[in-house]
C-alpha cells in the first residue's frame, strides 16, 4: 500500500507501508492492503503507519516511532482518502 501524508508546507511522507491508522471523526479506524475505497473527514490525532516510508528531510522531527514499531505523526484536522491500495492523508 503506497502512503502519502502533505501538509500545507509539504509532502512529509511518501513509500509503501503495511497499515496507516487515522483519527475519524467516528473514531479511529485502521486501513491495510486492499481495503475498501473511502474518503473521511479527519479529527486531532495521531495517524499511525508501519513501514518505512521516505520521511522529508527537515521534517523528521514531526514523527514519533511508538513502542510497537508504528510511526506517528499528531495532526489537529484533516481528510484521507484511500483508492486502490493508494493513501493520501491532508493533514493540518
Amino acid at each position: 500500500m503506497y502512503l502519502e501524508i502533505v501538509t500545507p508546507e509539504a509532502s512529509l511522507v511518501a513509500g509503501e507501508v503495511e497499515s496507516v491508522t487515522v483519527p475519524g471523526v467516528q473514531g479511529p479506524f485502521q486501513m491495510l492492503n486492499n481495503h475498501a475505497p473511502i474518503v473521511s473527514l479527519l479529527n486531532a490525532g495521531k495517524v499511525l503507519f508501519k513501514g518505512n516510508p521516505a520521511i522529508a528531510e527537515g521534517f523528521e522531527n514531526k514523527f514519533t516511532k511508538e513502542d510497537d514499531g508504528k510511526w506517528s505523526l499528531e495532526i489537529t484536522s484533516g481528510t484521507v482518502e484511500l483508492n486502490n491500495n493508494r493513501i493520501i492523508v491532508l493533514a493540518d
